[in-house]
C-alpha cells in the first residue's frame, strides 16, 4: 500500500532525536601536538622504549642516592666468593645469589648489579651531555648558515666538511690520554666526564648541523617568513620566532637517535682503556675486562649483563627516536 501524501504544502520533515543529539556541541580541534601524541600512542614499540628509557633514568638516579649512602658496593671486593681453582664465581650461573641478584665479576668478586647502576650513570650523563653540545652548536650553525646563505653559508659548510673529515676516534683518545690527571683545575672522574663529553659532542655538531641548514634552506623562502620580513622583523627575530619552531620536530628525533650512538661512542672509549679510569665502573669498561683479562671465556655471563646493559638502551632510544619521527611527520597517515 502506497504511503498517504502529505498534503499540508510542509516540507519539514521529522529529524530523529539521536541525530540531533550532538549539534549542540562545539567542535574542539586537535594541536599538533595532540595528533603527534595520539600517533605515538599507537606506536607500542615506541611507548616500550620510551618506558624503558624512564625506568633507566630514573634506576641512575637513584643509584646516586644509593651509591652516596653506601647502599651500592660497586667496588667492594669478595674474594670468598670466587674460585681459588677456576677463577670465576662459585657457583652456577655466575654466582647469582639474593645478595648478588646478577652475580659478581671473575677474579674480584664485585657485585655486578650495583656496577651496572653505577655505570649507568656516567654512561646517560656522557651520551646526554654530548648530544645537548652538538644539538646546540649545530643548531645554532645551522640556522645561521642556511638563513643568511652568501660567504656565511660558506665558511660554516666548510667548517662542517673539516669536522666530519676529522679522524675523531684517533683525536678522542690521543686527547683523553695526554688528559690524565689534573687540568683546567678539574681531577678525577670528573674531568674525565666533562672531557668526553667535549669530545664527543663538540666534533659531531656537523651531523645535525647539515639536517638543520638543509631545513633552513627550504623554509626561508616559505610565505610566512615573507611576511614577517616585510613587517619589519629582523634576522634574529626570525631565526627564533619563526624558523626554529618548525625544527623542533627534526631537531628532538635527531637527539633521541644520537644519544644511543654518544652511548656506544663512550663505550668504545671505555673499551680501548681511554674512558673513566677504574675502579670506577662503565659499561664500555665492563666489557675492555672480560676481553683483556679473558673472561669471557670463564664466566660468559659477566660479558652478557654488561652487553645487554648497552644493548638494551641503545635499542630504548632507537624504537623511541623513530616513534617521534613517524609521530610527528605531518605527511604520516
Amino acid at each position: 500500500m502506497a504511503a498517504p501524501l502529505d498534503v499540508s504544502g510542509s516540507s519539514t520533515e521529522a529529524v530523529p532525536e539521536a541525530a540531533t543529539a550532538g549539534m549542540g556541541k562545539a567542535i574542539q580541534g586537535r594541536s599538533l601536538g595532540q595528533i603527534a601524541w595520539l600517533r605515538l600512542k599507537r606506536d607500542k614499540w615506541a611507548l616500550a622504549g620510551g618506558v624503558v628509557i624512564v625506568v633507566l633514568v630514573l634506576l641512575a638516579v637513584a643509584s646516586m642516592f644509593l651509591n652516596a649512602f653506601g647502599v651500592l658496593d660497586p667496588n667492594t671486593f669478595h674474594p670468598e666468593l670466587i674460585n681459588a681453582t677456576f677463577g670465576r664465581p662459585s657457583g652456577a650461573f655466575g654466582g647469582i645469589s639474593l645478595a648478588h641478584p646478577l652475580g659478581v665479576d671473575p677474579g674480584q668478586g664485585r657485585d655486578l648489579l650495583s656496577r651496572i647502576l653505577v655505570g649507568s650513570q656516567f654512561s646517560l650523563l656522557i651520551a646526554a651531555g654530548s648530544t645537548l653540545l652538538s644539538v646546540a652548536i649545530g643548531v645554532i650553525l645551522g640556522l645561521v648558515a642556511g638563513y643568511f646563505g652568501g660567504w656565511v653559508d660558506g665558511v660554516i659548510s666548510w667548517l662542517m666538511n673539516v669536522f666530519l673529515a676529522f679522524p675523531l676516534l684517533l683525536f678522542a683518545i690521543a686527547l683523553t690520554g695526554v688528559v690524565q690527571q689534573s687540568a683546567f683545575g678539574l681531577t678525577g672522574n670528573t674531568l674525565h666526564v666533562l672531557v668526553l663529553i667535549f669530545v664527543i659532542g663538540f666534533f659531531n655538531w656537523p651531523y645535525i648541523g647539515r639536517i638543520v641548514r638543509g631545513q633552513t634552506l627550504s623554509l626561508r623562502e616559505r610565505e610566512f617568513v615573507d611576511a614577517a620580513r616585510n613587517l619589519g622583523a629582523r634576522g634574529g627575530y626570525i631565526l627564533r620566532h619563526e624558523l626554529l619552531p618548525n625544527l623542533l620536530a627534526p631537531i628532538l628525533v635527531y637527539a633521541t637517535l644520537l644519544i644511543p650512538t654518544n652511548i656506544l661512542f663512550e663505550a668504545a672509549l671505555s673499551f680501548l682503556g681511554v674512558g673513566l679510569h677504574p675502579p670506577t665502573p662503565s659499561w664500555g669498561g665492563m666489557l675492555s675486562d672480560a676481553v683483556t683479562n679473558g673472561f669471557y671465556s670463564t664466566d660468559p655471563e659477566y660479558v652478557l649483563v654488561s652487553g645487554l646493559a648497552i644493548f638494551i638502551t641503545v635499542m630504548a632510544f632507537n624504537l623511541l627516536g623513530d616513534g617521534l619521527r613517524d609521530a610527528l611527520d605531518p605527511r604520516a597517515r
